[in-house]
This record gives structure tokens, sequence and C-alpha cells, in this order.
């Protein structure tokens, strides 16, 4: 009996999570497609066989079986239920004389052990779990017309980027997106496939199946669509911000993805981000930073008032605790620096350069130290 490795199938680990299986699959499927390579035989094999495989390893509790059981699968169930099972499969497939999508195209392994499922979604969403009850596949196989069964996995999660001005980012903002999202078919409802099915007392049996005109038989369709976020106060650059519900859709709203948001703060000509504190290039004269001064300073939301000391250096930093961005949860509120940048006037008259120069002189007549003198005695 053949065993399948369905990880090598996808091309994904053995530790993928569900979503990378699942972009995986669809990647694959796409590819694969009978619809995309008509009469190729071997696209339409690799196509089943990518099906079978998504069927178990997509699917929690089938893949947990097929892990446990492993390419030693055959001395992993007693005889006992391996001729139950089989029993039950061939009482099965004299119900109804259906199309069978099963037959050789599905390994043994899966056969055994899985139920000879149907292919594309098949017989599952392409994003979730079987949707039926105690399906068996579209060969006949019945079905429990109450529905009943494993709950349908969530809809994908998106990821999007939203870029922002500064003063959005200090005081909050609402932004508009447009969105380009993944969501599950609503004409197969995920599964892949459109079937027809025919009762048979309290069952339902599967008499044929093609895939959904709709989604090509992927079970998910690109949808568009506006959304309106509001952007808090106080988010810092590289905020990752969680939109319950706004992912992926689904017949069920509980089963919604959820968008994740990551925010961008843009450059801004004035204030450069440090952390959660904003700081400026503040540019003072040399007067007013050798006799002191009283200017006007900018902030995000407009300006300040900042006393210059007398004999302020270059490089100097004025700090305005709380001034920065906003607290948000846990994280405290930046504060707004201003690093002085000295600046001599060049544009002098001639009687500004002589008193100029009567300054320099006096300050030499005074034997004020020579500020290079640092540098020259450690050369």
């Amino acid at each position: 009996m053949e065993f399948r490795d369905y990880y090598k199938t996808l091309g994904v680990d053995r530790k993928a999570g569900e979503a990378e299986i699942k972009s995986a699959y669809r990647k694959l499927a796409r590819k694969f497609h009978p619809d995309v390579n008509p009469n190729n035989k071997d696209a339409e094999a690799k196509f089943k066989q990518l099906n079978e495989a998504y069927q178990v390893i997509g699917d929690a509790d089938k893949r947990k079986k097929y892990d446990e059981l492993g390419a030693d699968w055959e001395h992993g169930v007693s005889q006992e239920e391996m001729m139950r099972r089989y029993a039950r499969q061939q009482s099965a497939a004299g119900e109804g004389a259906g199309a069978d999508f099963g037959g050789g195209d599905f390994s043994d392994f899966f056969s055994q052990f899985f139920g000879g499922g149907g292919p594309s979604g098949f017989g599952r969403g392409a994003g979730g779990r079987s949707r039926g009850g105690p399906s068996r596949g579209f060969s006949g196989f019945d079905f429990d017309a109450s529905g009943a069964g494993a709950e349908p996995a969530r809809a994908p999660d998106l990821r999007a980027e939203v870029r922002i001005p500064l003063v959005d980012a200090v005081k909050g903002a609402k932004r508009r997106l447009d969105l380009v999202a993944e969501d599950e078919c609503a004409t197969c409802r995920g599964s892949g496939m459109i079937a027809r099915e025919e009762k048979q007392g309290k069952a339902r049996v599967i008499r044929s199946a093609e895939p959904c005109p709709t989604c090509g038989g992927v079970g998910v369709v690109q949808a568009r669509r506006t959304l309106e976020v509001t952007i808090p106060a106080g988010v810092a650059d590289g905020t990752q911000l969680r939109l319950k519900g706004q992912g992926g859709r689904a017949p069920r709203p509980d089963q919604n993805g959820d968008l994740f948001l990551m925010v961008r703060i843009e450059p801004n000509p004035v204030f450069a981000l440090a952390g959660r504190d904003l700081r400026v290039n503040l540019p003072v004269w040399d007067y007013e930073a050798a006799l002191g001064a009283e200017i006007t300073a900018p902030t995000v939301d407009g300006r300040v008032s900042l006393k210059i000391l007398p004999g302020s250096q270059a490089g100097r930093v004025m700090r305005l605790r709380g001034r920065g961005l906003p607290a948000r949860g846990k994280e405290p509120a930046g504060d707004l620096l201003y690093e002085l940048k000295v600046l001599a006037p060049t544009d002098l008259s001639a009687k500004e350069r002589a008193l100029m120069q009567d300054l320099a002189d006096s300050l030499k007549a005074r034997g004020i130290a020579d500020p290079r003198a640092e540098l020259m005695a450690s050369k």
C-alpha cells in the first residue's frame, strides 16, 4: 500500500503553521488546476495529490493522526480496525452509483484512514475543516443530513501598512484604507466544488461535483473593500494594530480573520523620532547663546517660549517633559528635546563688523582661552 509524504507534496516543513500550509496549497492549486492546464494528465494528477495532501495536513485532527502514524501507518492500527474501515468503505461504495472521484486517484493510505475523500476543497473548504457531518467523499458516499460536524477554520488574517504624518501619531486620526482580501467563496462556501445531491432517507448523497465556476475550485475569491480605521494617539513607528474580524470574511462573522495593521510614521522636516521622544535642531545666534535670550520654538501642535541661558554652547539639549508622543497603554509619554545649534551672522554691516572686531580684541586682551588648545595638545 502506498504512503505519500503530504508535507513534501505541498512543499512545507513539518512544523509549518495552518496559514503557511493554506498559502502553499492555494499557490500550487492555482498552478496545477485543470482549467489552467487543459489536457495535461501530469498536472491533473499533481492537482489531485495536492488536494489529498491538503485534506489531511490542512485539518488539525487528520494532521495529528497522520503525524502519529507516518510511513509506519500499517503497524499503527490493528488489523481489526483496518478491516472495519475497509468494510465500511465497501458498504458505502455500494449505496449509490454516483460519479466516483476517489478510485485510484487517492493513495491507499488516504483511503484506509481518511475515508477516500473527494477532490478540490474536496469535501472541505479551501480555508477550513469539513463542513458536512461524517463525510466520506464524493463517491456516492452519504453525508449526515443534520450538517453537524467539525467547525470551519477561521478565514485568513490580513496584513496591511498605513503611513501617517507625525501630527496624527501625536493627536490620533481616522484613515480610510482600500484593502484586497481573500474571502471565502460564497458560491461554493469555500469547498471549491459545486455538488449535485440527492436525499436517501435521512442521508444525502453526492451524485456529481465540478469545480466552482466563481473561484475556479480554489475556495476563495479576491474582494476589495474600504475600511475606516481609527489611529489612536501615541502610536509609535512600527506599532501593529489588531482589528478583530476585519480580515478575510467567512459565512459566520465569528470565523472572520483579523486585520493586522502596521503603522509607519512619515519623516518630518522639523521633528525627528527617537523612540517616543521628539528631537529638534534649534538654531540660535551666537549673541543669543552668549548673552542669553527668550526665543520661540516649535512644538507639534503650536509654539512654546524657551529661555536660552547666557553662555549656552552648541549641542546643549533643552528638554520639555511629556511633550513627545503621548502615553499609550503602559508606554509613558515621550519628551520634546531641543539641541542648540549656534550660528554666526554672515551679512554684517561695516558698523557691526567693527563691533565684532572690538569684541574679539577685548577677549584677546583679557587672555581668554584658545578654544582649540585641547585639540592641539592631544595631537
